[in-house]
Parts: structure tokens; sequence; C-alpha cells
């Protein structure tokens, strides 16, 4: 059950300090894939970072300043592309269900996905670079492979609300 320990990093992370889990994707696509409008996906990230405390899952760098600016810390993964994909296809597995919970958490894997990930550190990290230089107020963590994802969730005593 590797795979699903580390794909579900958010999850533990969450379990682990007390905190509610936002997926991005949960909030931005709806169960028959299409997207929400810019300026609403944008309001709903605003709500979510005016709790207190959170976890916010996703990358989506067109609001990313949003998050970046009210995060006490921010985990980079920056996982090989290869590695990423691999775990793409777990979760297209372990997910198989028919809810739309399940839907989103295996992820829909089009051509165009696929490129997006293969390029991701020739094309996007270099943008969520800058924008984490620009807009980030808290601490950078980077994770650059599910070792270290691993051992770093393994580090992080569980809170009084996770017993």
């Amino acid at each position: 059950m590797r795979g699903q320990r580390e794909i579900q990093g958010a999850s533990q992370l969450g379990q682990r300090l007390g905190l509610p889990v936002v997926l991005l994707d949960m909030e931005y696509w709806d169960e028959h894939w299409n997207a929400l409008d810019p300026e609403s996906f944008a309001q709903r990230q605003r709500e979510l970072v005016a709790d207190d405390e959170w976890i916010i899952d996703g990358n989506y760098a067109s609001t990313m300043p949003i998050r970046l600016g009210k995060a006490e810390a921010v985990i980079f993964l920056d996982i090989h592309p290869l590695v990423c994909l691999w775990g793409i296809m777990q979760r297209r597995y372990q997910h198989r269900g028919d809810d739309v919970h399940s839907r989103h958490r295996r992820g829909r894997i089009t051509l165009g996905f696929v490129r997006y990930i293969l390029r991701y550190r020739h094309t996007m990290r270099p943008r969520v670079e800058r924008l984490i230089a620009e807009h980030a107020v808290g601490d950078l963590i980077r994770l650059r492979t599910r070792r270290e994802v691993r051992r770093f969730l393994a580090a992080i005593p569980s809170g009084p609300e996770s017993s």
C-alpha cells in the first residue's frame, strides 16, 4: 500500500495536524468535468484562505498568489515527471469508484494532461518558483522524491485533534 500512502499525502498531513484539507480539483471541476469560471474559482479560494487554518492541495498557478499570500508554509512537490505519471496511474486503479470524490481522486487523464506532466519541469516549474518567490510569506518546503515525502510526513507528530 505504499502508493496509497503517498497519494494521500495532503490527507495524512491534515490528519496529523488536525487541519481541514481542500482538494482544489474538487473545487474547480464538477462531476461532469466542467470547470468553474475563473472569478468564481478565485473567489472560492479567497474564502478558503480566510479561515485560520487549512491545507490546500493543488497547483492552479493563475490563483496561486491568493494561497501563497496566506500560507504559513508551502510544500512544493518537485517530483520527477515519470514518478508523477506512475502515481496518476496508481490513482486511476485505486479510485475506480463511480462517486464524485473517486472521479476527482483518480484524475482525468488526457493526452494534453500527460504532456503537461512531462513538460512541467520546463514550463510550469519556473513559473511556480517565480510565484513562490514573489508572493509566499511562509516557509518553503521542497520535496523532490516520494521518499522525502514519506520522511516529511513521518516526522510530523500527530496533533491533539488527530488522535
